[in-house]
């Protein structure tokens, strides 16, 4: 046996509010959308991984998602020209990420990284 996808599933009262953080700042696709499921991603391959974690580094908490981007500096500029507050960072890490943390329409600790 092989894991072929790892869904991080989200509980909400009302998924349509995922829809401007996720698709319209992050700029993911609506992969499905059946009204009480909406899954939102990348047709790209992408590596499967789950994390366990007492603390998120640097003393931080843990993020309830970590999202690797290509340009940390254009999700940065489209996080502030949407009004999000940025929660930490950005900042470069000593393990080798520059990244930021923000929290998403429901709450969520989002971890926006790219590698340095």
């Amino acid at each position: 046996m092989r894991v072929k996808r790892i869904v991080c599933n989200i509980a909400v009262q009302e998924t349509t509010a995922a829809k401007h953080f996720y698709q319209e700042v992050l700029g993911l696709d609506v992969l499905m959308d059946h009204g009480w499921v909406a899954t939102y991603g990348s047709h790209e391959a992408m590596d499967v991984q789950i994390s366990f974690a007492s603390e998120g580094g640097s003393s931080t908490p843990v993020p309830d998602l970590s999202i690797e981007v290509d340009d940390l500096d254009e999700a940065l500029d489209r996080i502030q020209r949407a009004g999000i507050p940025i929660e930490y960072g950005p900042v470069n890490e000593p393990w080798g990420v520059r990244r930021f943390y923000v929290r998403d329409p429901f709450g969520k600790l989002i971890n926006l990284l790219a590698h340095s």
